[in-house]
């Protein structure tokens, strides 16, 4: 398989696992309150929830997210996870 060809394949499965990430928290969203300054939060239940932070953690460790939590580390990589589903 040649350079090209895996960078292709690695492109779609980023965005197969941003998509997958927006549909978890599409399929878990209900009825919430938006904080002053935009903040949503949605309780996702196991087992998805296991799924999705295994996918921040790895998102994180391909974008090169740090932060001064893992929850901090997770929230960026899910910022830049949902740009990337939302990009055409």
């Amino acid at each position: 398989m040649s350079a090209a060809d895996r960078f292709e394949h690695a492109a779609v499965l980023g965005v197969a696992m941003a998509e997958e990430t927006r549909r978890l928290l599409r399929l878990h969203l209900g009825p919430t309150e938006v904080a002053a300054d935009g903040t949503v939060v949605v309780d996702v239940p196991y087992p998805d929830a296991a799924v999705l932070l295994a996918v921040l953690d790895v998102a994180a460790d391909c974008f090169g997210e740090r932060g001064e939590s893992v929850e901090e580390t997770r929230q960026a990589a899910l910022e830049k996870l949902l740009a990337l589903a939302q990009a055409d």
